[in-house]
C-alpha cells in the first residue's frame, strides 16, 4: 500500500513533474496535465500504452479524451492524495 508523499517527497519528486509541465488541481491533492497529440489515433494509441503501465502498476488515472488531447489527473484515492505512484506514473507518461 502506497503512502502520502511527505514534505520532504514532495520537494524531490514534483518539482521535475511541474518543469515538464504537470500542475496541481486547484482544491485537490492531485496533479494534472494535458498532452496534445496530431490526432486521435496517436493520442488513443498513447492512452493503450499508458493504461497498460497503470494496470501493471494497479495505479489508474482519472482522464479525458477530446480528439487529440489527453487531460489526465493523478491521485491516490486509498491515501486522499499525491503519493510515490503518482510521480512514477507521472514520469512514465512523460516518456511515453
Amino acid at each position: 500500500m502506497s503512502e502520502k508523499l511527505s514534505d520532504t517527497g514532495r520537494a524531490t519528486v514534483l518539482q521535475p513533474l511541474f518543469d515538464s509541465g504537470w500542475a496541481m488541481v486547484e482544491g485537490r491533492d492531485a496533479l494534472v496535465k494535458t498532452f496534445k497529440f496530431k490526432d486521435f489515433t496517436e493520442a488513443f494509441g498513447w492512452m493503450t500504452r499508458a493504461a497498460m503501465w497503470a494496470e501493471k502498476w494497479n495505479h489508474h488515472p482519472e482522464w479525458r479524451n477530446v480528439y487529440n488531447r489527453v487531460e489526465v489527473v493523478l491521485t491516490t484515492h486509498d491515501v486522499g492524495g499525491l503519493s510515490a505512484l503518482d510521480a512514477k506514473l507521472a514520469r512514465k507518461m512523460d516518456s511515453l
